[in-house]
């Protein structure tokens, strides 16, 4: 589903975020990406949405290759990816559910299916009575959990999940966690980086990074 051959990302001579990574990723795999602050995790997942193009090699989502994708193409790529970031960029003016219905609403969905499905997401991240509350009301885990009912409420083939647990204490990242783990057992392929060893305990595949370099992969 996706696959990396031997992919680089160079900003400038000296800012070289990945070197030649080769990698795949099979249909309904977790796997979590590891690595220091700067090892080169978040340039790697915005490369698989399209936010950033490989200076060299190639990334292949469905078979697509990424680094030929069309500007037109990119929003059709998008609606089949789930993106969660650690800055949740919720909206503090409108209420947790208006915030999960956003991205049906964008694509055209119409206001009573956006809101059923929301509503469904939020069921399944556990926070469906905290519908009518503003993000600042939430606790930081909450306001996670938030985050990845928008990232699914599209019901995605891919969730792609950068540093979801950082700044949580150790119960909200566990509730984060388990929420991703759901979707991965219902077929959502789940690529997770973390730079918290604590995450990967009991994970089937891990792929580590370091300094951009894919140093060891654990299977």
């Amino acid at each position: 589903m996706i696959a990396f051959e031997s992919v680089s990302k160079q900003y400038s001579a000296h800012a070289i975020a990945l070197r030649e990574v080769s990698f795949d990723i099979a249909r309904g795999e977790l796997v979590y990406l590891a690595g220091p602050s700067g090892a080169g995790k978040s340039t790697l997942l915005k490369m698989i949405a399209a936010i950033e193009r490989p200076t060299a090699g190639a990334v292949l989502v469905n078979g697509q290759d990424i680094g030929k994708l069309r500007r037109e193409g990119v929003p059709f790529l998008r609606r089949n990816l789930g993106l969660i970031f650690q800055q949740q960029k919720l909206l503090n003016d409108r209420h947790i559910l208006a915030n999960t219905m956003m991205p049906l609403l964008v694509i055209g969905a119409s206001k009573a299916e956006a809101e059923q499905r929301a509503r469904a997401a939020l069921d399944k991240v556990g926070l469906l009575e905290r519908a009518k509350d503003l993000p600042l009301e939430l606790s930081g885990g909450e306001q996670q959990r938030v985050s990845i009912a928008r990232a699914i409420v599209n019901r995605p083939q891919i969730i792609l999940a950068d540093e979801p647990t950082a700044n949580l204490d150790r119960a909200s990242a566990d509730k984060v966690l388990d929420a991703l783990r759901a979707f991965n057992r219902a077929g959502v392929t789940c690529l997770i980086s973390t730079h918290d060893d604590s995450v990967l305990d009991g994970a089937a595949r891990v792929i580590h990074l370091n300094q951009g370099e894919l140093i060891m992969e654990n299977a």
